[in-house]
C-alpha cells in the first residue's frame, strides 16, 4: 500500500459520507505505518502507531472506517467489544485473545492469497490424477524378443490415444456425469473431550501438536461424479503446493506490522465500578488491556506475536463518561482524539445515493434480479432522509442504521410481491414515502418499535 493520505481519504469518501476529520486522522496513521518501513532499522522500533479514539453515537460510520481502512491496506483486521472481556482471574475471554483472534484472521488471508496463487497448477494436477484414476497407467511387460517389444508399443500408443480423448473429454465436461471412488477424510468423532473455562484456541494449543500421530486423520473411500471429484482432488493438490510455515510467517510479520484492531465501547469500561457487587473491575480490564496495546509479547498457536506496532483503534458513545475516565495509563496510549460528527437530513440523502455500497443501490440491484426497475424520484430520496432524521430525535440515535429499517418498512409489500408478471417498474414518490410512513411516525410509541 502506497497512498498518499489524500488518496485514502479519497478512497474513504466513496463508502463513507462525511466525517472528515476522523478520515483524516486515520489516513494519516495509515501512511505512517508505510514511512516507519522506510525508515532505518535502529528508528524503526521505536516509532510507535498512534493510536486513535473515535468519540460518537452509533451509527455515525466508526467500524466503518476502520473496516475500510483496513481493506485499502490489505491488512489483518478484527473487530472486538471491550465489554465482553473479563478481568484476569474472573471466567470469561482475556485480552489476549485479541491478538490470538487476528493472527488466526491473518494465517488465513495469507493462506487465501497463497491459494489463489496455485489455483490453476492445482487445477492442472488435479485433472491429471483423475485421468490416473479413470484410466491407470499400464503396467509394462519386459519384452522377451522384438515381436513382444513391438506389440507392447503398440499398446502404449493405444493406451495413450485413449488417454489423450479422455483429457478431451475431461476438459470439455463431456465426462462430469461419470461415477468414481476417491479417498476422503473421514469426518470422525473426537476421542477425547476437554471441559475448560476458555477453549483451547483460547489457551494457545494445537490440539494436532499434542495428539500427534493420534490425531492423524482417518480416510474413507467415497463414491461421487467427476465434477464434485475434480473439486476434492483440487484442494488436495492445493494443500501440497502451498507451505503452511512460510504462510504463518508471514501471516504473523502482517500482524506485528500492518494489523488493526478496532476495540469498540470501550465507553463501557470507563470510569470506577460503582457497584458494591463482587463484580468484574472495569479498571482491572484496561490495566488487561494496557500491556497489549502499549507492547507485548502474546503466545498463539502460531508462535509468538509482538504487539508493539499493531494500531488500536478505539470507539465509543461517550455518553456517560468520558475519555478522560479512562486511566492516565490507557489515555497515554490513545493520543489522537476524534469527535465524529452527528449526521444531518442532508448527510442521509448522501448516504442513500452516493456511496458505492448506497442502499437505493443496493436495493435497486436486488430488485433487478426479479426483472424490476426500482426508481426514486428525488422527492422521494429527501423524505426518507427527513423520516429517518425525524426517528431518530424523537427516539434512540442509531444513525444511519435508521435507513435501513426506514427502506425495509417502506419496500416489504413491493419486495413480498415480487416476482410478478405485471410489475416491470417500480416508481418511489415522495407522496408514497409519506402515504407509507405518515402514519407511523405520527403515532411516537408504534414509530419506536417498528422504526
Amino acid at each position: 500500500m502506497n497512498l498518499t493520505p489524500r488518496e485514502i481519504v479519497s478512497e474513504l469518501d466513496k463508502y463513507i459520507i462525511g466525517q472528515d476529520n476522523a478520515k483524516k486522522s486515520v489516513a494519516i496513521a495509515l501512511r505512517n505505518r508505510w514511512r516507519r518501513q522506510q525508515v532505518s532499522d535502529d528508528m524503526r522500533d521505536e516509532i510507535m502507531p498512534n493510536n486513535i479514539i473515535l468519540i460518537g453515537a452509533t451509527g455515525v460510520g466508526k467500524t466503518e472506517i476502520s473496516r475500510r481502512l483496513a481493506r485499502l491496506d490489505s491488512a489483518p483486521f478484527i473487530k472486538v467489544e471491550a465489554s465482553k472481556f473479563t478481568e484476569v482471574g474472573y471466567m470469561g475471554r482475556d485480552v489476549e485473545s485479541i491478538v490470538r483472534d487476528l493472527v488466526d484472521q491473518s494465517v488465513n488471508m495469507v493462506k487465501s492469497e497463497h491459494v489463489e496463487g496455485v489455483k490453476e497448477k492445482a487445477k492442472v494436477l488435479a485433472k491429471e490424477r483423475m485421468l490416473e484414476i479413470l484410466l491407470p497407467d499400464r503396467h509394462v511387460r519386459t519384452p522377451k524378443n522384438e515381436q513382444d517389444e513391438a506389440k507392447e508399443r503398440e499398446r502404449q500408443e493405444q493406451h495413450d490415444r485413449t488417454r489423450e480423448k479422455l483429457r478431451k473429454q475431461l476438459k470439455e465436461g463431456k465426462l462430469n456425469d461419470r461415477m468414481v471412488e476417491l479417498e476422503v477424510p473421514s469426518e470422525s468423532t473426537a476421542m477425547m473431550q476437554v471441559v475448560s473455562p476458555v477453549g483451547l484456541e483460547e489457551m494457545g494449543i494445537n490440539l494436532q501438536d499434542i495428539l500427534g500421530p493420534m490425531a492423524k486423520p482417518q480416510k474413507k473411500t467415497r463414491r461421487m461424479n467427476v465434477s464434485e471429484g475434480l473439486v476434492v482432488l483440487q484442494q488436495e493438490e492445493t494443500q501440497k503446493l502451498i507451505d503452511m510455515d512460510e504462510i504463518v510467517r508471514e501471516a504473523i510479520k502482517r500482524v506485528e506490522n500492518t494489523g488493526i484492531v478496532f476495540l469498540d465501547e470501550i465507553d463501557k469500561i470507563a470510569g470506577e465500578n460503582q457497584s458494591n457487587n463482587p463484580d468484574v473491575s472495569r479498571e482491572g480490564v484496561q490495566r488487561d488491556l494496557l500491556p497489549v496495546i502499549e507492547g507485548t509479547n502474546v503466545a498463539t498457536r502460531h508462535g509468538m506475536v509482538r504487539t508493539d506496532h499493531i494500531l488500536f483503534i478505539a470507539s465509543g458513545a461517550f455518553h456517560v463518561t468520558k475519555p478522560s475516565d479512562l486511566i492516565p495509563e490507557l489515555q497515554g496510549r490513545f493520543p489522537i482524539r476524534v469527535e465524529m460528527d452527528n449526521l444531518t437530513v442532508e448527510d442521509f440523502g448522501r448516504i442513500l445515493t452516493e456511496p458505492q455500497n448506497a442502499l437505493i443501490k443496493q436495493y435497486t440491484e436486488l430488485m433487478a434480479t426479479e426483472g424490476v426497475t426500482l426508481k426514486f424520484t428525488r422527492g422521494a430520496i429527501t423524505e426518507i432522509a427527513k423520516i429517518a432524521a425525524q426517528v431518530n430525535e424523537r427516539s434512540e440515535n442509531i444513525g444511519a442504521r435508521r435507513l435501513h429499517t426506514v427502506l425495509s418498512f417502506l419496500l416489504e409489500d413491493t419486495l413480498f410481491d415480487l416476482p410478478n408478471e405485471e410489475i416491470k417498474t417500480v416508481k418511489i414518490s415522495q407522496k408514497l414515502v409519506r402515504d407509507t410512513l405518515y402514519e407511523l411516525i405520527q403515532d411516537e410509541d408504534l414509530s419506536q418499535y417498528i422504526l
